[in-house]
């Protein structure tokens, strides 16, 4: 009797742990939503580029409560499921914060045993916006900014054993102060979605010992056949060594395999190492080869840190056309490795109906980027938000350029002045000088927001540099928020002098970077164009065609120009734009961005729809289509 009552009180215990979570909301979502559960949400490892043996997830429900910003923590209100922000369907919370109130998580976790002489390091991949972070009741730390992965040293928090307790605060005012936000908006329309607020990227703990590898870079040299290593360290003893080595083909966790292939090692001298290889197997869309890396600390002979990773041998230029005729007019081209390039891609928002930033697993995450390729895209310009480590990894290995934006922190949209302070509604308004290089004006941004960009901004660099895929950086899209240009490209280019800098997408050009990226909806066009600067259309496009049944709402859909009634007639109108796109490259224009992969919310101009059920054009067509545009330049090697 005593076994029969504990088995129905486990039954109905359990019950009750799957009731504490389910989707909410009546919103479409996609195929991936129904593998989310609360044992088992996105458990691949968040750090492809630098891997440990060993870590735990703390993915999984944790207790939430909203209240008034000034408020103490007072208890949960419910569960959440972490890492969907709150605002999410997947996170079964589905409310809105505002900055008026504060966010606050909190959950258990034991340490394993086996860390007992190790040092344990709390990571999260992202929180929007400003996180405040305790372990045991003793604040460890906080970050600010929403797409960029920050970690604590809890060692000295930890209880010698038992349950130990995390406790996050989260303050985020969106669209209504000027912190990066890209498309979050309080009052969302058109373009503009539904805000995201708290954690909404994997949070982990990661062992590691006192001395130990923090980060490295690798940048290749093709024309040397060699990979120049940066790598930081910390807690190491004078005769610690530090080994470099490049790996034939291994990457991720069959790195650390002793049988592996080493191509070439050397060990590491005031945080500098050069591995000088035979040649180099060369990146590109069509052959995207990695090779492994693998870097160790060792102490006497014994390994007291190792991790993997990988890197790739490439190099973004513009170069000028070779002239068969003196008379003939030499364009300025993107060039990868040496070779003119057409990059023709999808502008990619990353948004999801179920998990709005969160994508509801890895193969979720993935989908997109192998459709791309599938199209028979080379290119994804990763529109005002920035992505999780793992997706710049499956570009990286599925071969898709990169070129990431910088999320904005203005915009000059009338429709929402009145939800925002009059001053800074005031001084959003500014001139955009769309396709033009005359009458633009700076956003009257005040110094402390222009300090925390910098700092957002630069960490966005330092994080995601290490990505072979990026080409590209672009601080600024249609002048939302834009300041200081000049200064500001300069600081990336100080930041990473390997790749281009797209100045300014779309206007309020000051041509200092190394690409003019015109914006024209909805056929493209080139209304301006710079002779000492490679040339793009980095928007056009936006064809809207709602999908009855795959809509985020049923009426009042948009699109760019007249909402079309078929795949069919979208497909006929993309094929006259490629035409002309054709045209473009025959005379200056070096690549093109179409608007865009999927429809976002009230946006129905995307090839797929919101939930990724319905791909809108026939997709043999539109590859034959897209790869006639990438070959209408053909790449050459460029003469001297």
């Amino acid at each position: 009797m005593k076994k029969t009552v504990l088995i129905l009180l486990q039954l109905l215990l359990c019950q009750a742990g799957m009731r504490a979570w389910e989707p909410v909301g009546d919103h479409i979502r996609t195929s991936w939503a129904a593998e989310v559960s609360p044992e088992n949400v996105l458990p691949e490892y968040p750090r492809p580029q630098m891997i440990r043996n060993e870590w735990l997830n703390l993915n999984g429900l944790w207790d939430y409560s909203i209240t008034a910003a000034d408020e103490a923590y007072a208890g949960p209100d419910g569960k959440i499921l972490v890492p969907f922000c709150i605002e999410s369907s997947l996170s079964g919370v589905g409310k809105r914060v505002g900055q008026e109130n504060a966010l606050w998580y909190e959950r258990e976790f034991t340490v394993p045993r086996a860390w007992k002489e190790k040092h344990v390091l709390l990571h999260f991949g992202a929180v929007d916006w400003h996180a405040q972070v305790w372990v045991n009741g003793i604040k460890v730390g906080e970050h600010k900014g929403g797409y960029t992965p920050f970690s604590f040293n809890v060692t000295p928090y930890l209880k010698a054993r038992g349950k130990q307790v995390i406790r996050l605060r989260v303050w985020d005012a969106s669209d209504q102060s000027w912190q990066p936000r890209g498309k979050q908006m309080e009052k969302t329309n058109t373009i503009w979605y539904t805000p995201v607020t708290g954690i909404w990227q994997t949070v982990w703990l990661e062992p590691v010992g006192k001395a130990r590898i923090e980060r490295f870079l690798a940048v290749s040299d093709i024309d040397k056949n060699q990979f120049s290593f940066s790598v930081e360290t910390t807690g190491l003893e004078a005769t610690d060594k530090v080994t470099v080595e490049i790996l034939e083909g291994a990457t991720g966790y069959d790195a650390f395999s002793p049988g592996t292939a080493v191509l070439a090692s050397a060990e590491v001298t005031d945080g500098k190492a050069v591995l000088q290889l035979d040649r180099l197997h060369r990146w590109t869309p069509d052959d995207p080869y990695l090779y492994g890396v693998r870097i160790s600390v060792t102490r006497g002979g014994k390994v007291l840190d190792k991790v993997t990773g990988y890197t790739a041998a490439r190099r973004i230029s513009v170069r000028k056309d070779y002239k068969p005729d003196r008379n003939m007019k030499a364009y300025m081209r993107l060039a990868l490795n040496d070779r003119r390039m057409v990059m023709f891609g999808l502008l990619d928002q990353g948004w999801w109906p179920d998990g709005l930033y969160t994508a509801p697993t890895d193969k979720a995450l993935e989908f997109d980027i192998l459709k791309t390729r599938e199209w028979g895209f080379n290119t994804i310009r990763k529109h005002v938000k920035v992505e999780p480590a793992r997706w710049y990894y499956h570009c990286d290995r599925l071969g898709i350029i990169v070129w990431q934006d910088m999320p904005n922190m203005g915009d000059h949209d009338k429709w929402c002045c009145d939800t925002r302070p009059p001053e800074m509604a005031k001084a959003q308004f500014n001139q955009w000088s769309m396709g033009s290089l005359l009458g633009g004006t700076d956003c009257d941004v005040p110094e402390e927001w222009k300090e925390n960009f910098y700092r957002e901004w630069g960490e966005v660099i330092d994080n995601f540099k290490c990505f072979p895929c990026i080409l590209v950086w672009t601080p600024f899209n249609e002048a939302w928020g834009q300041f200081d240009t000049r200064k500001v490209v300069q600081f990336t280019k100080e930041k990473d002098p390997t790749r281009l800098v797209n100045e300014s997408a779309g206007g309020n050009y000051e041509l200092c970077g190394d690409i003019h990226a015109v914006h024209h909806y909805a056929a493209p066009a080139m209304n301006s164009f710079e002779w000492k600067m490679a040339n793009v259309i980095s928007e056009y496009g936006g064809l809207g065609f709602p999908v009855p049944g795959h809509t985020w709402v049923e009426e009042a859909n948009w699109g760019y120009g007249k909402t079309l009634g078929s795949g069919d007639e979208v497909l006929e109108l993309y094929d006259k734009f490629a035409r002309m796109l054709e045209i473009y490259m025959s005379v200056g224009c070096t690549g093109a961005i179409y608007t865009q992969t999927t429809d976002v919310e009230i946006e129905v101009n995307g090839i797929m729809t919101y939930d990724r059920q319905v791909v809108k054009l026939d997709e043999k067509r539109l590859r034959e289509i897209n790869r006639r545009v990438i070959e209408s330049s053909i790449a050459h090697t460029f003469k001297h």
